[in-house]
């Protein structure tokens, strides 16, 4: 369960982290980074993702929405039967929250701008 967020920091069952993130069900990935910062495309989505068959992914865009999801990223969830859910940040974790309660839900998550 994500606690709380504010710019630059994203509070999770007690750990501060710093640092954007993938959210899985079973745990946290702070070393997520993309090629290009404010752009999300298909080769940032490294590690599990696809791999745990998330019926909704959250993307956190930052604090305050900047980063973009690319044509090709939305695409790609979509051919893949996953709900795509884009918000800033401060909203998408709430988001998260409340649907981690009912579905398998990974979130990703720009923690600055």
């Amino acid at each position: 369960m994500i606690e709380s967020y504010e710019f630059g920091e994203m509070i999770i069952d007690g750990r501060r982290y710093t640092s954007d993130l993938i959210v899985y069900p079973n745990r946290v990935d702070d070393s997520w980074w993309r090629k290009n910062s404010h752009e999300l495309g298909i080769e940032d989505l490294v590690g599990d993702i696809m791999k745990e068959r998330p019926d909704t992914v959250v993307i956190g865009k930052g604090y305050y929405g900047y980063m973009k999801v690319l044509p090709e990223t939305k695409n790609f969830f979509e051919s893949k039967g996953t709900k795509l859910i884009e918000q800033d940040t401060g909203k998408a974790f709430k988001t998260f929250n409340e649907l981690s309660k009912k579905e398998k839900v990974i979130g990703l998550f720009h923690l600055t701008c």
